[in-house]
């Protein structure tokens, strides 16, 4: 994780960090701990807007996810990405692996790059 995250800072130089628990309003329990890095604006549906990362880290119990969040064609990631990357699995917005070296980290970062440049 320590140096996904230093790999991070490198790419986004001076980027917003974000440190969140997991846990809701009602401090319950979402999701695992993340950092997130930058900043870009979620636009819900239902017209409401929020500030929130553009690119994510969090580590599970099966190993890291990446978190690529604003890319609008929800199969990008997989189609351009995800044979290249290696021991992972793609979805819409996520890269999750098991260890740095089952991934190809030049790839992942391209991927993350691209994602920074699109959410601004």
């Amino acid at each position: 994780m320590q140096e996904l995250h230093e790999r991070i800072l490198q790419l986004l130089p001076g980027c917003k960090l974000w440190f969140l628990d997991g846990k809701n309003s009602e401090n319950k329990t979402v999701s695992n701990p993340n950092i997130g890095y930058g900043s870009h604006t979620i636009k819900y549906a239902d017209g409401t807007s929020r500030e929130f990362y553009q690119i994510g880290l969090s580590a599970n119990t099966t190993g890291i996810s990446v978190y690529i969040l604003g890319i609008a064609d929800k199969k990008y990631l997989a189609e351009t990405y995800g044979e290249k990357l290696g021991k992972a699995s793609v979805t819409g917005y996520c890269i999750k692996f098991k260890k740095l070296r089952d991934i190809n980290l030049d790839v992942l970062e391209a991927a993350i790059r691209y994602g920074a440049e699109v959410s601004k």
